[in-house]
């Protein structure tokens, strides 16, 4: 089973390598499907919600939770001005969240360097660093983002790929 999880680990992280250059070669079309994927599923999730609730007759703060997110999904999907406001917000989140990865990853390179030894993790450790760094900027000048969006989300894909074959590796050693 081991040996399995390690296979699937390679082969998704070659995956991310080739999705991450991908979004750096297409960067703008890269930020407005993003936007529009992450408004497409929750649509989906507070469709499926309403649906659940309904079935199981339970009405509570999920279902109204449920219906809110439907109608937010459609709104973003459907009318322009609602799309240009979710943007402003959709930055800042992305912002943490390159940031949280940064860390991730600098904690992630202190444990593949316990592991495995080698100088593979002082890679993921400068990646890491990269990271929170780039993810601070973006809190500081968001339309950076905006314009640097496909090669930012390339970059971590790549970033995240790298980890994935790299802690792989290690857990095979």
């Amino acid at each position: 089973m081991a040996i399995i999880m390690t296979v699937l680990f390679i082969i998704l992280g070659v995956l991310m390598v080739m999705c991450g250059f991908s979004c750096m070669f297409t960067p703008l079309l890269t930020y407005i499907n993003t936007e529009y994927i992450i408004a497409i599923l929750v649509m989906v999730f507070g469709i499926f919600g309403i649906i659940k609730g309904i079935s199981a007759k339970r009405f509570g703060p999920g279902f109204v939770f449920s219906i809110i997110s439907a109608i937010f999904g459609i709104l973003v999907v459907c009318l322009p001005n609602v799309f240009i406001v979710t943007n402003s917000i959709f930055i800042y989140m992305l912002a943490a969240w390159i940031v949280l990865e940064g860390i991730v990853t600098i904690i992630t390179s202190a444990a593949v360097s316990r592991l495995a030894g080698g100088g593979m993790w002082i890679l993921q450790l400068i990646i890491g660093i990269l990271a929170v760094i780039i993810g601070g900027y973006t809190f500081v000048h968001p339309l950076v983002l905006v314009v640097s969006i496909g090669i930012l989300i390339g970059i971590f894909f790549v970033e995240t790929g790298i980890t994935m074959i790299v802690s792989a590796a290690a857990a095979k050693e």
